[in-house]
């Protein structure tokens, strides 16, 4: 049953390729078994890929992807989670940096992480939102369903909006969103209220939310309503001492937790949409910017979680930054230097195909384990991509073999190329 799932994703994929199909197929096969393969040159040695070298740069170049079609495939595919428990997304978006680039247009100034401290985070490069299926364990093995560039016309939240917009459609069920503190402000709530989605986010602790107004008093006097309660501020503990509820329990390793929720709170941007605040403190923690002793998250939706899977359900999420890893490390998403961001949206959804296909060979992928690693973990995506040779070798390929053309003449004789355009960096300015 793996081997028909796989083979029906992969011929569903090859008709997602609008022009350059062959190409792009063989470049996901290639992708998905060269683990030497440091560069896009040398993934054409790959026996998947029956092509020469600058066939990789061409595909990119005048390939065109049906990115509905695409996102389709992806979510018909999805992993659906155990009996009884919930689907969970993950969003969050990651930079691509290209601080040299000049000829690369549409370059915005991106976050740059894990830089010496002192060092500003932002360099010039392309940032891209990412809308994944979280696994159950956290785990580098993250489904994406989207992979989006975020344009200089667009913020980070409006293009996780549309790519929601766009997907939960698709999904079987109401999924849950997990999120950043990026995410946990009111203006991508408001965005994403009317989507079929709830949403458990970060929130800053520096935000302040207010309770329901108090009713109207029975001999109405001069001047407006009350429309906001008391003040809710998550940095002053003394307006909120007693919760709506709250649990005491201990983690997954044994270290003491304290949850606690208030219910119908508000924004004053937003009166009409009620939210409810959650506070996890850990005592044990180092209360750094990294480990945090206080944590405080904010839902909005139907289902509330009980308090004891909130910090499980949030722990979810990080899975996601090691997807990205992988997606850098081994499957070379950032290493190909692209000069138009068209073509480096090819090359993404390239990627997001490739560990799909992954994730779904999962099931039958053997282990292929270096004679150092762990027998004892669980399978990884570099030890199913040791794997991948002898699955496709069964399943075999609907792309078709090239036609030898013969050599190329090459430009005529004085033949001036056009230079390349030169691109300034565009900065987003707040609205």
């Amino acid at each position: 049953m793996d081997c028909i799932t796989l083979a029906n994703f992969r011929a569903s994929l090859y008709t997602c390729f609008s022009t350059g199909g062959d190409t792009l197929l063989n470049l996901v096969d290639a992708l998905a078994t060269e683990t030497p393969a440091k560069s896009l040159p040398e993934l054409s040695l790959s026996a998947f890929f029956p092509r020469q070298w600058g066939s990789i740069y061409q595909g990119l170049q005048n390939a065109r992807i049906d990115r509905a079609a695409l996102r389709r495939l992806f979510a018909a595919h999805a992993p659906q989670p155990l009996g009884g428990q919930r689907l969970v997304l993950g969003i969050d978006a990651s930079s691509i940096l290209r601080p040299c680039s000049k000829t690369a247009a549409d370059r915005t100034y991106v976050h740059a992480s894990n830089l010496p401290k002192g060092c500003k985070p932002v360099a010039p490069g392309w940032q891209f939102s990412t809308l994944t299926v979280l696994p159950e364990t956290p785990s580098s093995w993250t489904y994406v369903l989207d992979n989006t560039r975020v344009t200089s016309q667009q913020t980070q939240g409006e293009t996780a909006t549309e790519q929601l917009a766009a997907l939960l459609p698709l999904l079987s069920e109401r999924p849950l969103l997990l999120g950043d503190g990026y995410y946990g402000s009111v203006t991508f709530l408001q965005a994403i209220a009317a989507l079929p989605c709830d949403g458990l986010l970060r929130l800053a602790k520096n935000r302040v939310l207010y309770r329901p107004a108090p009713p109207p008093p029975l001999k109405r006097g001069r001047g407006a309503l009350k429309k906001d309660g008391a003040e809710f501020a998550c940095h002053r503990l003394e307006p909120h001492r007693t919760p709506d509820a709250s649990w005491q329990g201990t983690d997954a390793e044994g270290q003491a937790l304290c949850v606690s929720v208030w219910h119908r709170l508000h924004w004053k941007k937003a009166r009409t949409m009620e939210v409810s605040v959650i506070r996890v403190e850990r005592s044990h923690a180092t209360n750094t910017e990294r480990d945090p002793r206080v944590s405080w998250f904010v839902f909005r939706g139907v289902s509330f979680p009980s308090l004891p899977e909130i910090v499980p359900l949030y722990r979810r999420r990080y899975s996601q930054e090691h997807g990205y890893r992988v997606d850098k490390q081994s499957l070379l998403w950032e290493k190909p230097r692209l000069q138009t961001p068209a073509q480096f949206q090819v090359w993404t959804d390239i990627v997001a195909a490739t560990r799909n296909l992954l994730s779904l060979a999962r099931p039958t992928a053997q282990a292929v384990r270096q004679p150092w690693e762990s027998k004892h973990r669980e399978l990884t995506p570099q030890q199913c991509r040791r794997a991948m040779a002898r699955i496709l070798s069964e399943l075999g390929t609907p792309a078709r073999l090239p036609q030898p053309r013969g050599k190329s003449p090459g430009r005529a004789k004085g033949t001036q190329p056009a230079r390349c355009p030169r691109y300034k960096v565009i900065y987003k300015a707040k609205k």
